[in-house]
């Protein structure tokens, strides 16, 4: 087992070790991504918690530690504390039951099928907000800022970006103390702001992790429609852009994914219907999947949207839903698309979504080198 794994599931360990090994593969990620021909890089989201290798929650549960309020406990507890939505409202169900898995409950329920998520443990528990949620990691994120500003030096790039969840995403919690979710939504917002600013004032880019605009509408049951879930959505963007007002928004970027395991998606929202809501985030880049290929075909919307003036799309041009590594060509062709359709300089390639923990690393790293290539290719094309 090893320290970050020992670490979180409470085992003791040397915490001067820990660091010191936290640092330094800090380093190596921004290096390695360097390397690889990527420009804007992160540190590898290695300063929040995980206790499993294929840890798919880790981009939520790390802020679990940094925000005062909550208690961890089992899921049957979690599950009871769920207020029910008020009178014309919609609320979140469990996550075993979203439509997707109810359509496909053989392939999921299957070990072997691809489809199941992985045995993460989840020991830690989950999280039920049983007094006012205050911001107390402070301590941990200057560690991830010092980390970062450190290996950026070290692999003499001048900026990268840290991942902190917004406010919408955060708020899936169990709520005991607050009269609503949505006075629970605004207290996360309040909280989380301190981890923004912090990130912002140390001139660093801050992306805002939100897969819940688009995959909360698959644990809502029963089915909304389209416009009671665009008015659902939009009361968590207006909460986001509360937590960030006043705030260097042309170093924020926005990403949204239709979640990160490897099911058939088929009762995914389509892109359309919550454009608007994700166009009045007070962002710089709009990240969103676009290589998934129950997305990939959504490209040609962007044809009939206008930008909004000084915005940039970071659309997905290799997946995390493979492990086929795309062919450089193919990533070209993508980002070439999306150039004709809101211009050249209004497109920064990315991925899907985070690869760790959705690919092996070693196919990871490759992705990552197709990705650049392809971006050299495309900017080939369209600088010609």
């Amino acid at each position: 087992m090893t320290l970050n794994h020992r670490r979180a599931a409470g085992a003791p360990v040397d915490e001067t070790a820990y660091q010191a090994q936290l640092a330094a593969e800090v380093a190596e990620v921004v290096a390695r991504q360097r390397g690889a021909g990527i420009d804007l890089v992160n540190d590898g989201e290695y300063g929040h918690s995980m206790g499993h290798r294929y840890d798919y929650g880790s981009w939520w549960a790390y802020a679990f530690q940094r925000l005062g309020g909550l208690e961890l406990v089992d899921y049957e507890e979690f599950a009871a504390t769920r207020k029910p939505p008020k009178l014309g409202e919609i609320g979140l169900g469990g996550f075993e039951r979203r439509r997707d898995m109810l359509l496909f409950d053989e392939a999921y329920a299957d070990p072997g099928s691809g489809a199941a998520l992985p045995a993460a443990s989840l020991a830690a528990g989950l999280p039920v907000c049983r007094g006012p949620i205050t911001y107390i990691g402070e301590a941990d994120v200057a560690r991830d800022i010092a980390n970062m500003k450190s290996a950026l030096a070290a692999a003499g790039v001048e900026t990268g970006y840290l991942n902190a969840v917004a406010p919408g995403s955060c708020a899936r919690i169990g709520n005991e103390y607050y009269d609503d979710d949505v006075e629970l939504l605004y207290a996360c917002a309040d909280a989380m702001r301190n981890e923004y600013k912090a990130i912002l004032d140390a001139g660093l880019w801050l992306q805002l992790d939100d897969p819940g605009t688009a995959e909360s509408w698959d644990q809502i049951a029963p089915q909304p429609s389209v416009e009671e879930y665009r008015r659902y959505t939009m009361v968590r963007v207006e909460a986001l852009n509360h937590a960030i007002r006043d705030l260097p928004n042309e170093r924020i970027r926005y990403h949204l994914c239709w979640g990160s395991w490897h099911g058939p998606h088929v009762t995914d929202i389509a892109l359309a219907d919550i454009l608007e809501p994700i166009l009045a985030v007070n962002a710089a880049c709009y990240s969103f999947e676009a290589a998934n290929v129950r997305h990939e075909h959504e490209w040609r919307l962007w044809g009939g949207v206008g930008l909004p003036a000084g915005k940039q799309i970071m659309p997905g041009v290799v997946s995390h839903a493979t492990n086929v590594v795309e062919h450089p060509e193919l990533v070209a062709d993508r980002i070439v698309r999306f150039a004709e359709c809101v211009g050249r300089e209004n497109v920064v390639a990315s991925t899907d979504c985070g690869l760790g923990g959705r690919v092996h690393p070693q196919i990871a790293w490759a992705k990552l080198e197709a990705l650049a290539q392809g971006a050299r290719l495309a900017s080939e094309r369209l600088w010609r």
